[in-house]
Order: structure tokens, then C-alpha cells, then sequence
């Protein structure tokens, strides 16, 4: 089952991680989506703001520049404030550690069939300083719930696993831990 397009907007309440809200807006392009967002949280008693832009191509594959300025190419080579790192080859997703909406990026990429599984390394933006490291990352496709499709997640870094709960549109509707979708 493939996603439908994604709504002009969606929104996601961060709990127990941090206490902040997540706002995204989505743009069709002729070659893909324009993805658009903002988030604020408090976490750990500092408080910050992350605003985003994201541009896809019609496989929700990341290309272009990135707010922290992330540059990556056809091939799979980055950059990181115009400096290369060699770090990230190989990676296909960006992950803002403040955004619900990243986990949407590998699971339209992947298209995975139920219990299918992948790997999905992504360059992984840290919301208090923006450094950027590699994330490896597991995505397993378990069965659907209806029209919802559900991921359980690994990253092993963080020893973090998740089950996590898409609409049909692809976005996610409950990160455990991490954040809900509002509205």
C-alpha cells in the first residue's frame, strides 16, 4: 500500500523527551514536496527553536540545502557548511533530532512491504547546537493497523527503539516518547 499525498499541514505535540509543538507545511513541486516547518520545545531547562526546510523528490528522498547548510548530491556526498564530510556518505535522510516529521522521509523512500526491514543511516542535526553526525537507523515494517502503517525503529546510538505509527498519508501520528500528532 503507498502513501497518499501529504495534508497542507500537520502538527506534533512533543511529550516526555521535551515540551514543545511541531508545525509543518507541505508544498507539491513538479519534481517532488516542499516541506517547510518550524519547532520549539524546552528540553533539559534550555529552550530552543529549529525552523526547517526540506526539499524531496517524488521518492521522499532529501535533496539540497538544509537550514544548518547541508548540502548532498546525486551521489551521496555531503557537505556541512560547505565543508565535506565523508562522515554522511552513504546516508539518504536528514534527521532534525527536534522533528517528528523526519521519520516520514525513509519510510516513502524505502516503501517497504509488511515485514520487510532496512536500513535507513541519516545525517542527524542535533537541536541545541546543530552539530551533524551519522545516525544509523533500522526501520522493520510490521503489520498495518487498519490504513496506518507501523514501523518498530532502532537507533542503536541512543539505545532507542520505538514502534511508530503512520496516517495514510504517511506521516507519523505517535512516536512514543518523543511526540503525537495534534489535531
Amino acid at each position: 500500500m503507498s502513501f497518499l499525498p501529504p495534508p497542507a499541514t500537520a502538527c506534533w505535540l512533543h511529550r516526555e523527551a521535551r515540551s514543545g509543538f511541531e508545525v509543518a507545511y507541505f508544498r507539491g513541486q513538479e519534481d517532488g514536496w516542499a516541506v517547510d516547518g518550524t519547532t520549539a520545545a524546552v528540553e533539559d531547562a534550555q529552550t530552543w527553536i529549529v525552523t526547517y526546510s526540506i526539499r524531496l523528490d517524488a521518492a521522499w528522498t532529501a535533496a539540497g540545502l538544509r537550514e544548518t547548510l547541508l548540502e548532498v548530491d546525486q551521489t551521496g556526498g555531503w557537505l556541512v557548511d560547505g565543508g565535506p564530510a565523508p562522515y554522511l556518505d552513504g546516508c539518504r535522510d536528514v534527521d532534525l533530532e527536534s522533528s517528528a516529521l523526519t521519520n516520514a522521509l525513509p519510510v516513502h523512500r524505502l516503501g517497504l512491504a509488511a515485514g520487510g526491514q532496512a536500513d535507513a543511516p541519516a545525517a542527524y542535526v542535533r537541536a541545541l547546537d546543530l552539530s551533524v553526525d551519522r545516525l544509523e537507523q533500522t526501520y522493520r515494517r510490521i503489520a498495518d493497523e487498519g490504513v496506518r502503517q507501523r514501523y518498530d525503529y532502532a537507533a542503536p546510538a541512543f539505545d532507542f527503539t520505538s514502534r511508530l505509527v503512520y496516517d495514510e498519508s504517511g506521516l507519523v501520528l505517535d512516536y512514543p516518547g518523543v511526540a503525537r500528532r495534534a489535531g
